[in-house]
């Protein structure tokens, strides 16, 4: 049994039955232990107790959600819908995981090992440990994510917190960090900018789509930080894995090729029996689907890569000090930071990642 999932959300959609009302139905005589026939008592038309966010039909038979959220029963028995769930205190075992079609509040913490999912924002007045929140909207954090390399923050549009250490963050357009982040792994479809009056990233890597700003990167001890911008994440991560796919496809073919060598060199002299000659048509077979499948991923690769070259609007904007240690990669380009620069735009300018005074 998992104790994290003993509390289900009642959930519904827009549109979706969530009662209906039977006719009453006339009583039905009975007998006492006496034997005294004791008559019946026809049922009472029953009627809904209309609340909020509810439709009815014109028959008054059945009630509906007007809107995706939490059926929810409020005084006098009333049934709602609500769009937002709110949870006063921290995310543990006394709530178990979370998911639910709207927005989540939670006014307290998310501890270790829990899970928050909303098709709406999620809004946590407090911390974040080494939890799991995924949001189809934006996540916003009150205080920061001390995630010990546990767990993960995802969102569809933005993420807001104060800081982050030992987190992986991945948001579909800007992560915006107000004081740090320490040993992150960050993805961000556009930006990620950690501006404020501290504004410090140290250690781990920075992926955004167009810019990353930071009042300081790195620090005296010279902690690898990696920076990249120019092409969104997913893709960086789509090139990886291409590549890697591409490496095990020609590795086969090879193999294939080579056992249909033998085969051919045996079909020519005439020792081709009948199993052989089946294995020879399959293996012609596997060829031909691997060479389609190896063109297929180099076309994929070299779309990648073209977006790679386009990377007028990338840049990292560093307002105070940007240390030795940090690596700056701008789409297919790379520049490691040797020495202490102060108050500098890294750009891409004729296929080198150039300095310019911020």
């Amino acid at each position: 049994m998992d104790l994290k999932e003993v509390n289900r959300l009642n959930n519904v959609k827009r549109g979706q039955l969530i009662a209906e009302k039977i006719p009453a139905t006339d009583g039905v005589e009975g007998k006492s232990v006496t034997g005294e026939v004791l008559p019946g008592r026809n049922g009472k038309e029953g009627r809904f107790r209309i609340g909020k966010n509810v439709v009815v039909n014109a028959e008054q038979t059945a009630m509906y959600a007007a809107i995706d959220g939490l059926i929810t029963k409020t005084e006098k028995e009333k049934i709602n819908v609500f769009p937002v769930y709110e949870v006063n205190g921290d995310v543990d075992y006394s709530t178990g995981n979370i998911d639910f079609v709207g927005t989540v509040v939670i006014r307290g913490n998310v501890l270790t090992g829990f899970r928050v999912k909303a098709s709406g924002d999620i809004r946590v007045i407090g911390g974040v440990e080494g939890a799991e929140l995924e949001s189809e909207a934006s996540i916003e954090i009150t205080g920061g994510v001390m995630a010990g390399d546990k767990g993960h923050l995802k969102a569809g549009k933005n993420i807001k917190l104060t800081f982050v250490q030992d987190g992986r963050l991945t948001a579909g357009q800007d992560i915006i960090v107000s004081q740090s982040i320490m040993h992150s792994q960050i993805k961000a479809g556009k930006s990620v900018i950690c501006a404020g009056p501290k504004g410090l990233v140290v250690g781990g890597s920075i992926l955004a789509g167009e810019r990353v700003a930071a009042r300081t990167i790195g620090n005296t001890m010279s902690t690898a930080t990696t920076i990249e911008v120019g092409v969104r994440p997913e893709l960086r991560t789509d090139l990886q894995e291409l590549r890697a796919s591409l490496r095990q496809l020609a590795d086969g073919l090879d193999k294939t090729e080579k056992a249909l060598g033998l085969l051919d060199h045996l079909a020519s002299t005439g020792q081709l029996s009948d199993d052989k000659l089946a294995l020879r048509i399959k293996l012609t077979a596997t060829k031909r689907q691997a060479v389609e499948q190896i063109e297929s991923k180099r076309e994929r690769i070299f779309d990648i890569e073209k977006a790679l070259e386009d990377t007028d609007l990338a840049r990292v904007d560093v307002l105070n000090t940007c240390y030795g240690g940090t690596k700056i990669v701008i789409g297919r380009y790379t520049r490691f930071i040797k020495d202490t620069t102060p108050r500098m735009s890294f750009r891409l300018q004729e296929g080198e990642v150039m300095m310019v005074p911020y």
